[in-house]
């Protein structure tokens, strides 16, 4: 099986944007006092189709503002927002819930990418990919609002995390802090391999665990992507070990 890392098209002709943000995010945790990492790490992942709403206004609140709290309050919050994620999120900090809200303009491709790690498909696209049999694909309504009386029905696509870099392709790791247990981490490998192992099998697109910023696809989406003839993304190959 072949993997692809996704890609917006560069072509001029896309000139889609958006100006929107998620409702509700985990917030920062304050640094440690030894080594100035903030503990728990953070993440890219989007959930789009968590409905925070059920919570207390109070603690909603609390999940609007991304200021760094106290690492013993970012773990209430988190417990609070579990029973409402699905199983296996990523509930770090930078984790966003809702869907998409603001403001949109430009034209748009069948397939969108506002950012390398944010997927959104046109409403008949997301239906076309999920009708010929492709796995992983949860779309949630944005909120947007676009001005132009032919305005594209946008899901915010939600994806799971899954997969591993190679071990090969890693750099040395620096011991954690003794204090914290947080670590200085290492910045995307150039090139990357992926570890062949570790990637799953029953979904066909995913984000990466390992770099939450890489949205990584197989062979049969990009199968069924090319035979729709869908655009506004293109796919780079991958190796896997």
């Amino acid at each position: 099986m072949k993997f692809y890392e996704l890609e917006r098209e560069p072509s001029p002709r896309y000139t889609g944007s958006l100006n929107a943000s998620h409702r509700w995010g985990l917030p920062g945790i304050e640094p440690c006092a030894v080594c100035g990492l903030r503990p728990e790490g953070r993440t890219s992942a989007q959930y789009p189709c968590v409905d925070l709403s059920v919570l207390p206004p109070e603690e909603q609140e609390k999940l609007l503002d991304s200021w760094p709290v106290p690492l013993e309050e970012f773990i209430r919050l988190r417990e609070l927002v579990r029973p409402l994620a699905p199983p296996g999120a990523v509930l770090k900090t930078g984790a966003v819930f809702g869907p998409l809200q603001g403001t949109g303009l430009g034209y748009f491709g069948q397939l969108f990418m506002r950012n390398p790690w944010s997927l959104c498909m046109r409403r008949e696209a997301l239906e076309r990919l999920q009708d010929a049999g492709v796995r992983g694909l949860l779309g949630c309504p944005t909120q947007v609002r676009f001005r132009t009386r032919h305005a594209p029905e946008l899901r915010d696509i939600q994806l799971d995390s899954h997969g591993r870099f190679h071990p090969d392709c890693l750099p040395p790791r620096e011991p954690p802090c003794p204090a914290c247990g947080a670590d200085k981490g290492y910045g995307l490998p150039e090139p990357y391999w992926l570890d062949a192992a570790s990637l799953p099998e029953h979904v066909d697109i995913f984000r990466l665990a390992d770099a939450s910023t890489l949205l990584i696809a197989n062979e049969r989406l990009v199968d069924a992507v090319r035979r729709l003839e869908l655009d506004g993304v293109v796919f780079k190959e991958l190796e896997a070990r």
